[in-house]
Order: C-alpha cells, then sequence, then structure tokens
C-alpha cells in the first residue's frame, strides 16, 4: 500500500464517485477504478459499496480513511517543512464559522493577505464540529469555531468576544413572544443552535419548531420576513438592527456571551504562512 493509492482512495471517498474522482486528479476513470481494485485486492476487504447514486465507505473504509487523512497529512506536513522558508509562502486553507467569516475575516484576511501577498489564502466555512474534524483531519490548517475547544489534539486562540442576542422581526416585542416561534438555524453541529436550543428549554420550549437553513442571508431574510427567530452574535445582524428591519433582544448572562477561537493542531508542523497568521491574529482574555 503506496500513499499514490491511498490519495485516490482519499479522494474516491470524499467525490463519492469514481469519475469525479478522476477529474480531480486528473486521471483517467479506468485507472482509477483499478487502482480501487488493487487496493481491496491487496487488503483483502471491501472499501466501498458500489450503488446507482455512487459510492459509499463499507466499515473497512471508513477505518481506513481515518488512516489515510492522518498519513497523507503527514505526508504534507514533512513536505512542507522540508521546502519553507522564512518568507511566508505557499497555501493556507482557513476554515470559518459563517457568522465569523460575515463579519470578523475580511478585514482581517485583507490585512493579512496586503502584508504577505505570497500566501495562497482559501476560506471554507462550515458548523464548528466539522470545522474540528477537519483540523483534526489535516484538511484545515486552521479554524475559526464558535465555542471554547478543550480537544487535546488543538491549540485555541481567543480571538474574539461575542455577545448573544435573540433576533427577531421588529413586531415581535418581548421574548415570550420570542420563544413561541419557529426556530431558524443552522443543520446539528451550529453551536449556537445548541444555546438557542437550551435557552428554549430553560424557558419552557422543549419542542420547538425547527427550520434548518444553508446560509447565514436566508437565516437572516426569514427572520426580516417573520418566519421565525435565530440566535447569532449581535454584531453580526448590528446593520439589520440599526435599519429597523431586525430587532435584538437580550439573553440572560449564562447564555449571552461566547467566545470565538481559532484552533490549530499542536502536534502538527506549522508552515511559515500559519505561524504568520496566529501572529497576526487579535487575543483576548
Amino acid at each position: 500500500m503506496e500513499s499514490p493509492e491511498l490519495r485516490i482512495f482519499q479522494m474516491v471517498a470524499r467525490e463519492g464517485s469514481i469519475t469525479k474522482a478522476a477529474v480531480r486528479l486528473g486521471y483517467v476513470q479506468s485507472n482509477v477504478t483499478a487502482r480501487i481494485r488493487q487496493l481491496e485486492s491487496e487488503l483483502g476487504t471491501v472499501l466501498f459499496l458500489r450503488h446507482n447514486r455512487g459510492m459509499t465507505l463499507s466499515a473497512s473504509g471508513k477505518a481506513l480513511l481515518a488512516y489515510a487523512d492522518k498519513i497523507i497529512g503527514l505526508l504534507d506536513e514533512a513536505a512542507m517543512a522540508l521546502h519553507s522558508s522564512s518568507e511566508p509562502s505557499g497555501s493556507l486553507m482557513i476554515g470559518s464559522t459563517q457568522t465569523a467569516a460575515a463579519v470578523r475575516l475580511p478585514a482581517l484576511l485583507s490585512t493579512y493577505y496586503a502584508q504577505y501577498p505570497g500566501v495562497l489564502l482559501s476560506l471554507t466555512t462550515g458548523h464548528t464540529q466539522d470545522l474540528m474534524e477537519k483540523v483534526l483531519q489535516f484538511e484545515l490548517d486552521g479554524a475559526f469555531i464558535g465555542e471554547e475547544s478543550n480537544h487535546p489534539e488543538l491549540q485555541s486562540f481567543p480571538v474574539f468576544n461575542e455577545e448573544l442576542v435573540i433576533v427577531t422581526s421588529p413586531s415581535v416585542k418581548d421574548m415570550e413572544k420570542a420563544a413561541a416561534k419557529p426556530i431558524l438555524v443552522y443543520s446539528k453541529g451550529c453551536s449556537y443552535r445548541v444555546i438557542l436550543e437550551k435557552w428554549l428549554f430553560s424557558s419552557g420550549v422543549s419542542h420547538p419548531v425547527i427550520m434548518e437553513f444553508g446560509t447565514l442571508e436566508a437565516i437572516i431574510g426569514g427572520v426580516s420576513a417573520g418566519l421565525g427567530i435565530t440566535l447569532m452574535p449581535r454584531i453580526v445582524a448590528q446593520k439589520q438592527i440599526a435599519e429597523g428591519s431586525l430587532a435584538a433582544h437580550p439573553l440572560p448572562s449564562s447564555f449571552n456571551h461566547r467566545k470565538t477561537e481559532f484552533i490549530a493542531r499542536k502536534d502538527s508542523y506549522r508552515s511559515g504562512a500559519l505561524r504568520a497568521f496566529i501572529e497576526a491574529l487579535p487575543r483576548i482574555e
């Protein structure tokens, strides 16, 4: 089992399709198929379950993917360490929650890129739990998450204090009416959704109507139209609040503050680009 086979396997696992993986890798489809079959033969197990919609990992495939992510991550890390230079350069893959990406990162990323134009920045948005997993699996160099991290393999840097508020349409005048509304949230894995559900439970609402949306803009638009309520950092909606299209309601002290943290792996080599990025971060206690 060699690293090229592992990379092919990893790409097929991520894409769920031989065809899509071949395009991403720049290989012909038959070559990818042959390499996967060769790997399955070598290991003596089925790695993928084939079906009409593509391919999904078998139990053995899931176990191998966890090792493949670590092995490939370490190989890429070793190459980076051997070719690093004093001036930050190369790729820097950053993840972020949508709320932080919308209001906290534009200025930070702009300042960083102006100072280090040789760095190829990329930004991926997602939920806190997904972002933590991608950092752990070497898919991201670091990420901004919406909660405090205590994972033993991650180092965290608190960067922003967030005041959390219940956001509603202007027609909702009090918290009792707000608690009776449907909640507009991301899918599970969002730290702000967890806080909102805990607040509702403390207010006597154990089974709220939940409407899941994929983007921050869709949530804000739905709340503004009176579809329901949400919870987010005040800074995210401050423009709409000032304009009168949204209203903000304060939360009890046990719910109304959270830190945005930047996380990176403790045990991995940090490129010059990542070290410079961490040094540029604002710091809070």
